[in-house]
């Protein structure tokens, strides 16, 4: 990792901040940022917050920084400056995914501040959405926002689809469940409030049990050790199913595939929409292979995707933006 001597600008600052809102798989945060004064930011993947065993690759960790590096796009255009992203720079360090320097002066887009607006709106959902469908030119404009970042948009309107996805998360999930590996990873980064942590998530994150929807939520609270099956199903409450998929399958697409859905994320908040993820069998190799083969004609599936209208949402700790900016 190259360090400069400069110290974070408040422009600087005020990018970062806005790039720490974006998701990440169990609320890892796995980012550091770099700033040269107020000449340009560097985006870092911080490998040390990484899961080996559930994305051994990183796939899923610079994912989440290409959710992070659109929302400092974004927050540079709000100023009032056009971004200029070069990725990737330094062949000799493949954690360097990329830097971000000041353009020219130009007027952000009513869109642009439209999604700007939504970065504080964003916030993962866990559990049953309410019942009501989403309106289909919402769903065509989510397919256009990731279209305009370089991935495909996969919405499972098909009943067998939809179930044979279901299948697949289930498997996914009973392997993280089952195996001790996996489920002491996820535990690594799972809080209870009577030790609260600015990064991982609660284990409360929801009351409801994880399988309560027609797609397996992960158990972060151990629910389904006493209760192997849920009380109350809600499968029409599950809400739409999508899938983010691309052609290439490289580091330098999973860094565009984060920043295609951290778009679609923030154009669904600014309409009320929330997007609760269910990852679980894109974590298992054969099982991605069957979701690709099935589902997404071929391309490689990114993230799986359900969106709706939550009765309520929780917004996840952040980290201190000391812990991030040098």
């Amino acid at each position: 990792m190259s360090f400069r001597s400069g110290r974070p600008s408040h422009a600087s600052t005020f990018l970062v901040r806005a790039a720490m809102t974006a998701p990440s798989l169990l609320n890892t945060q796995p980012w550091r940022f770099v700033a040269d004064g107020d000449m340009e930011i560097e985006l870092h993947a911080d490998t040390r917050r990484g899961l080996p065993l559930a994305d051994p690759h990183g796939r899923e960790l610079v994912l989440g920084c290409g959710a992070a590096l659109f929302n400092m796009r974004l927050a540079m255009l709000h100023l009032g400056f056009r971004p200029v992203v070069h990725t990737f720079p330094d062949p000799q360090d493949p954690a360097h995914l990329a830097t971000v320097g000041w353009g020219a002066y130009t007027r952000p887009t009513d869109e642009e501040q439209r999604l700007y607006a939504a970065l504080g709106r964003r916030h993962t959902a866990h559990g049953p959405f309410l019942p009501e469908p989403l309106p289909r030119d919402l769903v065509d404009d989510m397919r256009d926002h990731t279209l305009r970042e370089g991935a495909d948009l996969h919405v499972l309107d098909d009943v067998a689809e939809r179930r044979l996805l279901a299948e697949l998360v289930r498997v996914g999930e009973e392997a993280h469940r089952t195996d001790a590996r996996l489920a002491t990873e996820q535990a690594a980064w799972t809080w209870r409030l009577a030790r609260p942590r600015d990064d991982g998530v609660p284990a409360d994150v929801s009351v409801l049990h994880p399988d309560s929807t027609a797609l397996a939520g992960r158990d972060y609270a151990g629910l389904t050790d006493i209760f192997p099956t849920p009380p109350r199903r809600w499968p029409a409450r599950t809400g739409l199913v999508v899938l983010l998929a691309t052609g290439k399958d490289d580091p330098l697409t999973w860094l565009r595939s984060g920043q295609a859905l951290q778009r679609l994320l923030l154009h669904a908040a600014g309409h009320g929409v929330m997007a609760a993820f269910h990852t679980q069998p894109l974590e298992v190799p054969h099982l991605r292979t069957r979701v690709r083969q099935a589902l997404t004609a071929g391309q490689f599936p990114q993230v799986i995707v359900r969106l709706g209208h939550a009765p309520r949402v929780r917004a996840l700790p952040r980290r201190a933006l000391a812990d991030v900016l040098g």
